[in-house]
């Protein structure tokens, strides 16, 4: 992506959708999976607020990192550190905030390597609430996942207190088990070692930071018609899902961080962008002047697949807290195709 006039004037302009800002001026937060769609958009608010937040950007390769985040090279806030979910944080800073992103985010990858994934969200979360706790100070938040619900059936969205079924011998189960795994981690944290936690979960997040590696759907759609393709689906797209511009997740993450009750999950979603992947696929094909094509799936890519036909979510806790997405389907595809 680029940091184009657009982009940068979201960053700013997302600031009205958290509620107070001032607790973050002069802090520490450690920002792990720093490289991803997600906390590279979280990474770059955090530098453009001017606010002398030190962000502390976290993966297992620094190089691959300052390269990412180049545009703010001259930023003294910015520190890019190596950091692995298995292993231990060499690190011996005094965190303010410790958001914690890194996780395993392909659904190939899912299906080819289950058991790294389902270590990786374990151990990722683990080496944080172990670092908090240690030093004695620092709040927590996790990027759970909207597949933490499960299946159920009809349309109507999720709420955080509703689980639905979830196939614990089906590998392709890693992700999600893992999740809701990790959040109870959390809370076992915050009640046994005083440990403040907040988590939250997001739905499908797409945007222009998403790395080329990316083969979920939404990264693919834009990828497709900017390379003047058309887009081909593998199913009908009648999965219903809570797709959200990425810069709407990092104002509701940072909602979150800063307002959120411990021990809590809130649901990230914009109700003016619940949508099926067939709609989201026609927006990114009439936005670009391309069209749609339809493709049986390969048995590995059918094996990828999420588990959910609905993963709609209500974000009521996550409103009462004074956010409110500002990019509704139509304004998220072309900032997206704007940036990249």
């Amino acid at each position: 992506m680029t940091y184009t006039e657009n982009y940068q004037k979201d960053l700013r302009r997302i600031r009205s959708a958290v509620p107070n800002l001032e607790p973050l001026r002069g802090k520490k937060v450690l920002v792990t999976g720093a490289g991803g769609l997600i906390c590279s958009a979280l990474v770059d608010f955090l530098l453009s607020l001017d606010m002398d937040v030190q962000v502390y950007a976290a993966g297992r390769s620094p190089e691959k990192l300052e390269k990412r985040f180049s545009f703010w090279a001259e930023n003294p806030a910015l520190h890019c550190v190596r950091y692995d979910a298995l292993e231990s944080i060499e690190l011996d800073v005094p965190f303010d905030y410790l958001i914690h992103g890194a996780s395993n985010a392909s659904p190939k990858a899912y299906s080819a390597e289950p058991v790294e994934t389902m270590l990786a969200n374990l151990s990722g979360i683990h080496n944080i609430l172990r670092y908090a706790h240690a030093h004695q100070r620092g709040r927590v938040l996790y990027v759970s996942s909207s597949e933490v619900y499960g299946k159920k059936e009809g349309s109507q969205p999720y709420h955080e207190q509703e689980y639905g079924f979830v196939d614990i011998l089906n590998p392709r189960a890693c992700y999600p088990s893992s999740k809701r795994a990790a959040e109870t981690l959390c809370a076992a944290y915050s009640k046994e070692y005083g440990v403040e936690t907040v988590i939250v979960r997001p739905g499908h997040i797409y945007g222009p930071t998403a790395t080329a590696s990316d083969d979920r759907a939404s990264s693919q759609f834009p990828r497709d018609v900017l390379a003047g393709k058309d887009i081909v689906m593998k199913s009908a797209g009648s999965q219903l899902r809570s797709y959200c511009y990425v810069l709407d997740c990092v104002s509701a993450m940072v909602t979150v961080l800063l307002a959120g009750e411990s021990g809590t999950a809130y649901n990230i979603s914009n109700c003016h962008s619940v949508v099926t992947i067939r709609q989201m696929a026609e927006g990114f094909a009439q936005a670009a002047g391309r069209k749609i094509i339809f493709d049986n799936p390969t048995d590995a890519e059918a094996s990828s697949y999420n588990l959910m036909d609905n993963s709609a979510l209500e974000a009521t806790r996550l409103e009462a807290l004074g956010w409110q997405g500002m990019f509704d389907l139509e304004s998220g595809v072309k900032a997206t195709l704007d940036a990249l």
